[in-house]
């Protein structure tokens, strides 16, 4: 910093200065902002003032670089060699200055320095050796290798759901399942829940009896239904009070709920962190397309990829990309250029195509509420003679809903053609389409089947809800969920098997003019994220109805997870559309976090407000299943309970909701102070460059001119003697030496 303040102040008691340095463009924008905020007009007392200003911020300066630089050396210092930013000379050097400063240390000192290395050398052992156990860590690597980062993504989001729905399971087997299981071995006594002997009180059996012909046993396999029912896999057959131990009792109804608000919960903590780091990159991502080009083009290459097609297409890729930044260009300038009648004639249009995608949604939600319906009454009033007709009447909504995530897609893409938005625009604005549409799909299908639930035929139901057709609707509608789970994973292996496939068969080995217009089949990231966050999304629905569900969905993650790599390297090819991992991961999460909203309003509605059946599950002494927790509260201590009663009350609610608004404003407020400092850096970086290019100029203009009197010099002095030994004094360029009259006002 001396050698800088020498430069532009070579005389510190004087306000003289140098010419060049005051052409710099940051120096004469920071005299225009300063004369702009100034209202002296006495020259000389500006310069004093100014003169002596900068001398304090250059000693400020000094003395906040000194603090830095000391605070990162000791940092540098105390990370190990390897993990210094150094070459392997450097590192060397370093190491043997290392060991020679710890034989000058005493025993003790020895000795802590030697354990605290073996300390460092163990965790170090202990995160590689974790690491390798992690889940498909070579497949994932090898995924890499050939595919790069972006379709790493995708399978990183899927390893992620199976851990997800593993601590599931966990969680329903140990606080749900686990106790039933022990109780006889651990002499414990379990408490079956019994109401008065009513009609709401009745469930008959679903369990086949006689001679069962084989297909049927297939049909319950596939449906949930007939042996299944009464199992571990539904909600019915928890009909347990509470079970008593020798020394304590467990409600297993208030561990049921509890267990249920717990893994919604982990879910949301664990998609929250997850996401954290990609809305970080997004958030800091800058909007100016200059450094967006930059970035493509010097830091833009995946150098994971160690396949040569791979490589060729991420070049492709990388063309894409720039290609498409243009035409964001383009289209910025044609949208600036336009006239107020193109815009009428485009929000028209829009509006247009608009109304026709929510005609397109409205159909296809009609549809599946008639799929249901016909699906429900006819499991209730035709008896079972076909085994291909029953599965179809079984799965009549899911094949609907199926169709419908089929179509929806290519009319999205179809429309968006014509709505006259950006590349990247359209790309976002067709998958959050998508997404509405396949989410949406789920919650049409529960509302069809509580619309049936809760309508009787003479009015109101004396049960609460529609005993005689649904005696344990729980039930019912964990089959649902069940049967959605079991047809999506088919339809996966279906596409992948008489799909994908034969169209790599036909384009390897089919000369036709068809075949080479279908092309081989891409492996789009979206179209693939959406199918895995929609199965995602029942089975955070289904749990509560279904608790078997979680582990169902590991083994399905898991088996697609195989099914996919073999595809993706067997069958298809990257799209050319890239999505980058950055962004991917942060993407997948946002819309799994909108599915676990969806998932989070049915599964509410049901505890809080559906009332619970009266013939199964673990709350039939209680209207809803919510009811649990107040009587729970009112057997507990006075103290706790007046605690709790705290919590609950509005008072506590309106404070923790100003606490929660301030906190809200202040992070808001830090927030913009740090874009505010973000941008000031920026501008600040975009002026060093606008001067280093001033002084390149102006180093290569003297230059120019140096040799220029070079060349007539030595032509004279030829013309004088035969010979003098050529002189460097005067040849180079000094900026350090002062003007005599510099009018420089800061």
């Amino acid at each position: 910093m001396d050698s800088v303040d020498a430069v532009f102040l070579p005389d510190q008691r004087g306000p003289t200065s140098n010419p060049l340095l005051d052409q710099l463009p940051s120096y004469q924008s920071l005299l225009y902002r300063r004369k702009s905020s100034t209202n002296s007009t006495n020259n000389s007392s500006s310069k004093r003032r100014n003169s002596s200003q900068r001398g304090r911020f250059g000693s400020l300066n000094r003395w906040t670089s000194g603090r830095a630089e000391n605070k990162q050396k000791a940092t540098t210092l105390q990370r190990p060699v390897r993990e210094q930013p150094k070459t392997m000379e450097e590192k060397r050097v370093d190491r043997d200055q290392r060991r020679e400063q710890d034989r000058r240390l005493g025993g003790w000192s020895q000795w802590r320095q030697s354990m605290r290395r073996s300390l460092r050398r163990m965790k170090d052992d202990g995160m590689d050796w974790l690491r390798s156990l992690e889940l498909w860590r070579g497949e994932i690597h090898v995924i890499e290798g050939m595919f790069g980062t972006g379709i790493l993504s995708y399978f990183s989001f899927l390893r992620f759901l199976v851990l997800l729905n593993f601590v599931m399971f966990l969680l329903m087997f140990g606080f749900v399942m686990l106790p039933i299981v022990v109780a006889p071995s651990a002499s414990g006594n379990l408490t079956t829940l019994f109401t008065n002997r009513s009609e709401c009180s009745e469930y008959p059996s679903t369990a086949r009896r006689g001679l069962v012909v084989f297909h049927q046993y297939i049909t319950d396999l596939l449906s949930g239904t007939g042996f299944l029912e009464q199992t571990y896999l539904f909600y019915g057959y928890y009909k347990v009070g509470s079970i008593h131990f020798p020394r304590h009792s467990y409600n297993l109804p208030l561990a049921y709920l509890l267990v249920t608000v717990a893994y919604l919960f982990l879910s949301l903590v664990w998609i929250v962190k997850r996401s954290a780091a990609g809305f970080k990159q997004n958030l800091i991502q800058d909007e100016d397309r200059f450094q967006s080009f930059c970035n493509k083009i010097f830091a833009g290459w995946d150098f994971c990829i160690t396949n040569e097609n791979a490589a060729r297409l991420k070049r492709s890729s990388l063309l894409y990309e720039l290609r498409t930044d243009l035409e964001e260009e383009r289209i910025k300038q044609k949208i600036a250029d336009r006239t107020q009648k193109d815009k009428c004639r485009i929000f028209a249009l829009r509006a247009i195509l608009n109304v026709f995608v929510l005609a397109v949604l409205a159909g296809c939600f009609y549809c599946i509420y008639i799929a249901t319906i016909f699906s429900q009454e006819a499991q209730m009033n035709l008896a079972a003679s076909n085994f291909i007709l029953d599965l179809i009447y079984e799965y009549l909504p899911s094949i609907v809903i199926t169709l419908a995530n089929f179509v929806t897609p290519v009319v999205f893409s179809l429309i968006i053609q014509f709505e006259d938005y950006s590349p990247a625009f359209e790309i976002r604005f067709t998958l959050m389409r998508c997404v509405f549409m396949r989410l949406a799909s789920i919650g049409v299908l529960l509302f069809s089947l509580w619309s049936k639930i809760t309508s009787c035929q003479g009015g109101e139901c004396p049960c609460g809800y529609n005993r005689k057709v649904y005696p344990c609707w729980e039930t019912r509608v964990g089959q649902e969920m069940y049967k959605l789970m079991i047809f999506d994973f088919l339809i996966i292996g279906a596409v992948t098997v008489f799909v994908e496939f034969p169209r790599k068969i036909m384009f390897n080995h089919c000369n036709c003019g068809l075949a080479k217009w279908w092309g081989q089949q891409e492996f789009a990231i979206p179209q693939n994220v959406l199918e895995i966050v929609y199965a995602q999304t029942i089975c955070w629905i289904g749990t509560y109805y279904c608790p078997l569900l979680p582990a169902i969905s590991t083994i399905k993650y898991f088996l697609v997870f195989y099914i996919k790599k073999v595809s993706l390297v067997n069958n298809c090819r990257p799209a050319t559309r890239p999505f980058r991992a950055s962004s991917s991961n942060f993407f997948f999460l946002v819309v799994l976090l909108i599915g676990l909203a969806l998932a989070c309003v049915p599964v509410l509605i049901s505890i809080a407000h559906v009332h619970s059946s009266h013939a199964c599950g673990p709350f039939i002494s209680y209207t809803t299943s919510w009811a649990v927790v107040p009587e729970t509260v009112k057997t507990l201590p006075h103290g706790l309970r007046t605690f709790l009663y705290a919590l609950a009350s509005e008072p506590f609610a309106v404070s923790l909701f100003v606490i929660s608004c301030l906190a809200m404003f202040y992070v808001i407020a830090l927030a913009g102070a740090h874009k505010k400092v973000i941008n000031q850096l920026r501008e600040q970086l975009a002026m060093e460059g606008r001067d280093k290019r001033f002084l390149i100029q102006k180093l290569c203009q003297a230059q120019k001119r140096t040799s220029a009197t070079r060349g007539s010099s030595s032509a004279t002095s030829q013309e004088r003697a035969p010979y003098h030994a050529p002189s460097r004094e005067g040849s180079g360029v000094f900026l350090v030496q002062p003007a005599p009259d510099s009018a420089t006002q800061v």
